[in-house]
């Protein structure tokens, strides 16, 4: 029997996205101890991938009032209005913070403009009525991530773990802790020497990024598995608003580059939307038959304008219309996906780009207030795990950045008003519940991860995508009830693995998401079922929440 050690800090962050390296950042200055969890390397996360940049005002032409308005607009009737306003008017702040780290954003002057060459590049995306995003080129994450990783390397209180897989939360209800249901840390894989890690501390901060992988078709890399959504709700905390999964509408349709994402500031460009009517015909614009705003509509009725588009002709996918810009322009404004494009054979330049849906952002998440505090006390969720309010039943582009941003800040702030509070009736090592292996015994059978992990993601994309239906999403209920029954006993009779920890958090997730979008009885955002084809009046601003007994 092998029984875990133990690591003790004052302020736990699981994942190393941008919102999890803020939040890291922002709860050392204190001077307390930080350890900061991670799956794999420190900057692998969906953060990196960003390509578009932060939806901020910092042009004298655009105004709080209109951020808000056009953020309230996408969210179709569910966003929190006191959330959104706050988080875009502390955006300045957070980028005059970003940019005092070494943040270097695209300006006039870096893309030939003579006039103003000083100030910020900014572009436009689906959903706004103004330039707002700052960008750097078209890897913003990249450039963000690398700012912060060197930030938090620089600081002796935040000690990174990386190749270290949560696996779930330590909680006062599992430790039969009288009164509300607390947080003092979580376990974790030490995924190199396989041992189980007791992490201890006054707060833990869920930064674990979004689920894109529960689906067939994404745009997120390989750890963008829910987990911390899974850990959350196993532990008994509050989640809202799952059925709300953001389909980005234009990833590179190719047979060998997959996942690579065509970042909607091409749209903001003047790039256009095209379908072709049959295999010979020449595609030609549609999005003006689905929103005035033509192929600058939000994202939820883009993607399902090119999922019907797609299935009225039978074509494989549509193509992307950027031949008004020359190639200089193209190259200097989007270098990455420029190059990607060569590579496979298409000139942005002089040729189509063809593109199709993918799973890219979870909407909801964790229920949290503004402060990323969640329903568990010590647990905070902070970025694409948590929800704020913020996003409503529709992402507006680019406010992802800005809200791991702010939320972090406003969490950090929070949790040091509060720590001597958690800190009080926090477990010492010795009464904590250690982890033990008990009867468990090594796997001789990946194959079952394996096959459970593709059965998951294929249905959740037949029939829980961006076109549901009662039946199918019933259909989708039977199977993953059947699964789940199979991973627990496979997960409490086997040694864990990091594949059977993301198996199992990818199979909570899938329920979850399935559970919300069978109580939402009407079409609404990024939740369209066809039996319930309008808006509820009655469902404005009502979440659909879900909270595991414990």
């Amino acid at each position: 029997m092998k029984i875990a050690e133990i690591q003790e800090f004052d302020h736990l962050v699981i994942g190393s996205g941008l919102a999890g390296l803020s939040s890291a950042l922002h709860l050392a200055e204190s001077g307390r101890s930080v350890a900061v969890v991670t799956k794999r390397e420190i900057y692998e996360c969906n953060s990196r991938l960003a390509q578009g940049g932060v939806a901020c005002v910092m042009d004298s032409l655009d105004s709080f009032e209109e951020h808000v308005k056009d953020t309230l607009e996408a969210g179709a009737g569910l966003c929190d209005v006191g959330a959104v306003r706050a988080i875009v008017e502390a955006g300045p702040e957070a980028i005059r913070e970003l940019i005092e780290l070494g943040a270097k954003f695209t300006t006039r002057g870096d893309l030939g403009y003579t006039e103003e060459p000083q100030e910020y590049d900014l572009g436009r995306e689906g959903g706004h009525h103004k330039r707002r995003i700052l960008h750097a080129g078209d890897i913003t994450g990249a450039e963000l991530e690398r700012v912060m990783i060197e930030a938090v390397r620089s600081k002796p209180n935040i000690k990174v773990f990386e190749y270290h897989v949560a696996i779930d939360l330590v909680v006062s209800s599992r430790l039969n802790f009288g009164g509300p249901n607390r947080c003092f840390g979580a376990y974790v894989l030490d995924v190199k020497n396989g041992n189980i890690v007791t992490f201890l501390s006054a707060s833990t901060t869920i930064a674990c990024g979004g689920a894109g992988k529960v689906y067939l078709y994404t745009s997120n890399p390989d750890v963008a598995c829910g987990s911390g959504v899974a850990m959350a709700y196993r532990a008994g905390a509050k989640i809202a608003n799952m059925e709300f999964i953001q389909f980005h509408p234009t990833i590179l349709y190719h047979p060998t580059i997959r996942s690579f994402l065509i970042s909607e500031a091409l749209r903001g460009e003047g790039a256009v939307l095209k379908c072709r009517d049959s295999r010979d015909s020449e595609p030609v614009e549609f999005m003006q038959k689905y929103h005035p705003m033509k192929s600058l509509a939000p994202r939820d009725v883009v993607a399902r304008a090119i999922d019907s588009e797609m299935k009225r002709t039978g074509e494989e996918c549509v193509y992307l219309d950027i031949r008004h810009l020359d190639e200089e322009t193209l190259r200097r404004r989007f270098p990455n996906i420029f190059a990607k494009c060569l590579e496979a054979g298409i000139n942005m330049a002089k040729d189509l780009i063809p593109v199709v849906p993918a799973a890219h952002f979870v909407c909801g998440g964790i229920k949290t207030d503004v402060n990323g505090e969640s329903s568990i006390q010590g647990l905070y969720a902070v970025g694409e795990s948590g929800c704020t309010g913020l996003h409503g039943a529709n992402r507006l582009a680019s406010n992802s950045l800005l809200e791991a941003l702010v939320v972090s800040k406003f969490s950090a702030r929070e949790i040091d008003r509060k720590y001597p509070m958690f800190l009080a009736g926090r477990p010492t090592a010795e009464s904590a519940l250690n982890w033990t292996t008990g009867n468990a015994t090594d796997s001789d059978e990946q194959v079952v991860i394996t096959h459970n992990w593709d059965e998951i993601r294929r249905f959740m994309w037949d029939y829980v995508g961006i076109y549901r239906t009662n039946k199918r999403l019933e259909r989708a209920k039977n199977r993953i009830k059947l699964i789940r029954k199979e991973i627990e006993k496979y997960y409490w009779d086997f040694i864990v693995t990091a594949d059977l920890v993301e198996l199992r958090n990818i199979a909570t997730v899938a329920e979850l998401i399935i559970d919300c979008s069978l109580q939402r009885h009407e079409s609404r955002g990024l939740h369209y079922n066809a039996d319930y084809p309008y808006k509820d009046p009655e469902l404005e601003c009502v979440d659909t929440v879900i909270q595991r007994k414990l």
